[in-house]
């Protein structure tokens, strides 16, 4: 499992060339059916646009999609594919809106207008690292609770849950790389009597 960088949430971006606005929007995306239905919903929102044009590059099977949607071929679809491509993103699709304002930007125009719109819309969207982590429980006597809340942070341990009983059990998780350290802190503190049970794999930010 690899880490990857996406965007947090959608953004969105304006701008005019020659008249002709781009409204530029990036959004999160994990498979093709939320790609299709983020650009139905555009296109329902933008139903006086000349365009729609988009890409967009899902992690899984690494899988890329891009349309001109009417565009001369290769002016906006393979161009915002490009500016996502070179932030290397994934999980992220770009649609580029364009109002036509009756002047012709020609090809070399075009594919500026687009990447721009692109860009700007990456721009604007926050970028979340996303981390191969592990997940993991734990059973604790009352007494190391304390001693226990005071050492997560030090490690970016995310409590995931917490069930209060007999014992203290635990449902955390910490990024791949720190879990040895983790475990050999938490023998030193219980002398051995409490360990970390794995219990899956996870991609998480920190």
């Amino acid at each position: 499992m690899t880490g990857y960088n996406t965007i947090a949430r959608p953004a969105m971006a304006e701008h005019v060339e020659k008249r002709s606005r781009f409204i530029s929007l990036a959004a999160p995306v994990s498979t093709e059916k939320d790609a299709l239905t983020l650009l139905e919903q555009t296109r329902s929102e933008h139903r006086e646009a000349t365009h729609n044009c988009y890409a967009y590059i899902l992690r899984t099977g690494s899988l890329t999609r891009y349309s001109d949607d009417g565009e001369p071929g290769g002016t906006a679809g393979m161009p915002i594919l490009e500016v996502i491509r070179r932030r290397e993103l994934f999980d992220v699709m770009v649609i580029v809106t364009r109002y036509f304002g009756g002047t012709l930007l020609g090809a070399g125009g075009l594919v500026r207008a687009y990447s721009t719109g692109a860009s700007l819309a990456l721009d604007a969207a926050e970028i979340l690292a996303l981390h191969p982590c592990i997940l993991f429980s734990l059973e604790i006597p009352y007494h190391n609770y304390g001693k226990l809340q005071n050492i997560l942070p030090g490690f970016g341990i995310k409590i995931v849950e917490e069930d209060f009983a007999e014992h203290v059990r635990l449902r955390l998780r910490i990024r791949a790389e720190r879990l040895d350290a983790f475990q050999k802190e938490l023998s030193e503190m219980t002398a051995g009597s409490v360990a970390p049970v794995v219990t899956g794999e996870t991609l998480a930010p920190d």
